[in-house]
Formats: C-alpha cells, sequence, structure tokens
C-alpha cells in the first residue's frame, strides 16, 4: 500500500479501474480532509457535510466503473466539484420544498400536515412503511443488509463501516449502492408506496 502513496491520481484511478480497490481507498485517504473541510465550509452542518461528502466518493465510484471517467491529473478538481454540484443540489432542493406563495387568501400558512399531530391513519400507515422496509431489507444479501442497517439506523460513517466490516471503504460504499439499487428494484416490483 505504500508503494501506492507514490503513484499519481491518474495511475491510482487505473489501478482502481483494473480492480485494485487499494488504490482508490488510497485516493479517499489523499482528498478525504480536504473535500470534508470545503464541504463543511459552506454547509456548515457536520452531518449534511458527511452526507455530500460519501455521496461525492459514491457519484466518482459510480463514474469511474462505467468508464465515464477522463483522465486529466486533475482528480481533486473533479471530486470538489462533483461535491459542489452535490450542495447545489441539496440547496435547490430545500428551497424548493420550502417555497410556499401566499398569493391565494385562503391559504393558512400554519395549516400544514408536518405542523399536526399524527393522525390514527398516518400511524397505521408510517407502521406498514416500516414494515415493508424491514422485510425488503431482509431479503437483500447479507453484506448488503449490513451495510444499510449500520449506515441508516446505527448512524456509522462508512469509515466506521469498513472497519467493523473489513472490507475497503470503497467496498462499503459499493455494497451500499447495490443495496438501494436492489431496494428499489424491489419496491418497483412488489408496487410497494413508501409515502404516508
Amino acid at each position: 500500500m505504500n508503494k501506492l502513496f507514490s503513484l499519481t491520481d491518474d495511475e491510482l484511478v487505473g489501478l482502481y479501474v483494473e480492480g485494485n480497490n487499494r488504490a482508490f481507498d488510497v485516493l479517499i485517504d489523499k482528498y478525504q480532509e480536504k473535500l470534508y473541510s470545503y464541504v463543511y465550509h459552506i454547509v456548515k452542518d457536520a452531518e449534511l457535510a458527511n452526507d455530500i461528502f460519501q455521496e461525492a466518493f459514491i457519484k466518482a465510484i459510480t463514474t469511474i466503473k462505467s468508464g465515464r471517467y477522463t483522465a486529466y491529473g486533475k482528480f481533486a478538481a473533479w471530486i470538489t466539484r462533483i461535491a459542489h454540484n452535490l450542495i447545489i443540489d441539496y440547496y435547490r432542493q430545500e428551497k424548493s420544498e420550502n417555497l410556499q406563495s401566499c398569493d391565494c387568501e385562503d391559504y393558512d400558512v400554519l395549516n400544514r400536515k408536518e405542523l399536526c399531530d399524527e393522525t390514527i391513519e398516518d400511524g397505521i400507515i408510517r407502521n406498514q412503511i416500516h414494515s415493508d422496509i424491514r422485510k425488503l431489507i431482509k431479503s437483500l444479501p447479507k453484506s448488503q443488509q449490513d451495510v444499510l442497517l449500520l449506515r441508516y439506523y446505527k448512524d456509522m460513517s462508512f469509515k466506521e463501516i469498513a472497519d467493523i466490516t473489513n472490507v475497503s471503504i470503497n467496498t462499503a460504499l459499493g455494497r451500499m449502492r447495490y443495496a438501494i439499487l436492489n431496494l428499489r428494484r424491489l419496491v418497483e416490483e412488489n408496487d410497494i408506496v413508501l409515502t404516508v
């Protein structure tokens, strides 16, 4: 692994494409502090910064594995641009969710579902959704179940998950990606509605 640290970013990406997951771990090690600091400086929220940081590396993995990454010796700028775009997407989504027009006189800003107590029907639906999700998770391969449960139910970072499961961060990220893709497929195949 020490030999990998002497390679350029493009050489590391090339090795990763050839199947050397340790090469991508070196890239993460090289840029994780700088990238996380960049994201945190903008969003000012540790949890959100961590999510965006991890999503940036998931997108990087997806792009590289699909053969769409073009090596120009600018991996640091490229991964930073991915993170920046994710930040912009996050704020756009936040803005669109928070826009409320008060032009209509019969609209009461305080009469919103999220401000009301949960009804019995909402509780039943929520419990059914949780039950459906648990069944779907149980149908995943064990390695994907583990990563999903540790990430969403134990609120662990991918670094912590990698350490606990004795795999590379890259493998943990990949398992999460496949778990989510498999869950989406299962939801569609079984025509399950996961919203109240």
